[in-house]
């Protein structure tokens, strides 16, 4: 699996190369250089999006944390560690919820229902995900000319939508996890990935309470979507320091049918090549030109680095800290 997903990176950089030479080098770092040292903005900018998101995950968390003792201000932090688990590293978007559990236990006792937030919090991203790339296709439609091609996306995520209805029927009536306990039990003994997934049916008890709580949830999903909203601001900020500014539903329809690609091919880490071939396309229908719409794309390529590396870099410097602090405990007199 590891060789696939490597070797997925790989095809998704030589494609992202390919991307650059066939538009001209020289061509995109002109479009780059007009843009300035004023896209380095886009990079603290990133932190609205993300406190949003972090908003609805406290939202969650608050009937295992009614003291608040995972403040926003933590949350944010581990939001942007899980963003860049995933967005970055080869572990198919899961990385970061499980690294989600192992931070948030830093501040609260209640693993189970660290765990039922997380799996709540990606039902709900499935559905305000659904909604946000409805959005973005129905913007597309308003701006082409002929909207065959939308109509049939939009066609396409309507027979999907059965699939994200079933995912949240069977976290609020049925087993899942208890289910995966004896399966895993079953094939692997009592290994590794058995004691991941002990007590199941907790779990699955911890799920069904959350699920019921109508409030939290959709509580969640505004603050979510707000935030996959707030992230439009990153394109249209971004087109319009690169000299070709466009309306912002426009803009719209680019961050949320890229997000939505990015989903769907998860398991190319970090979506390379995919993102750019998309915002190539998207531009082309928009009547960006090829040059701008790379840069675009390269853009938000680089503010994904510049912003996900230091909180991977924090995440293992704090990491350090934690496993120092019992060796200096022991070899204190």
């Amino acid at each position: 699996m590891k060789r696939l997903v490597y070797l997925a990176g790989l095809a998704g950089l030589l494609g992202l190369t390919l991307l650059v030479l066939h538009e001209g080098v020289d061509d995109v770092a002109h479009v780059l250089t007009q843009g300035g040292p004023v896209l380095f903005l886009l990079v603290p900018l990133h932190l609205l999006p993300l406190l949003l998101d972090a908003e609805g995950w406290r939202a969650l968390l608050r009937p295992i944390d009614p003291a608040g003792r995972a403040g926003l201000g933590f949350l944010l932090w581990v939001a942007s560690v899980r963003e860049a688990v995933n967005g970055l590293l080869p572990t198919a978007s899961v990385g970061g919820e499980i690294a989600g559990i192992r931070l948030a236990k830093w501040r609260l006792d209640d693993t189970t229902g660290i765990t039922a937030s997380i799996v709540i919090e990606v039902m709900v991203t499935m559905f305000g995900q659904y909604l946000f790339t409805v959005l973005g296709v129905l913007t597309l439609l308003a701006a082409m000319q002929t909207g065959g091609h939308g109509w049939t996306i939009l066609a396409g995520l309507a027979l999907s939508l059965p699939l994200p209805v079933a995912f949240a029927y069977s976290l609020r009536h049925g087993a899942i996890f208890e289910r995966l306990e004896g399966l895993a039990l079953r094939w692997f003994g009592n290994g590794p990935v058995t004691t991941m997934l002990a007590d199941g049916a907790r779990l699955d008890a911890a799920i069904h309470t959350l699920s019921s709580h109508r409030r939290l949830l959709f509580a969640a999903m505004a603050w979510q979507f707000a935030g996959m909203v707030a992230g439009v601001i990153e394109v249209w900020l971004a087109l319009r320091w690169l000299g070709h500014p466009v309306p912002f539903w426009q803009a719209l329809a680019i961050e949320a049918l890229t997000r939505a690609a990015r989903q769907m091919a998860f398991f190319v880490p970090a979506g390379l090549g995919i993102q750019e071939a998309l915002v190539l396309l998207l531009g082309h229908l928009l009547g960006v030109s090829p040059q701008v719409a790379l840069s675009l794309a390269l853009v938000k390529r680089a503010r994904e680095i510049l912003f996900g590396v230091p909180a991977l870099l924090s995440w293992q410097w704090l990491e350090w800290r934690r496993w120092r602090r019992p060796a200096r405990a022991d070899a204190a007199p």
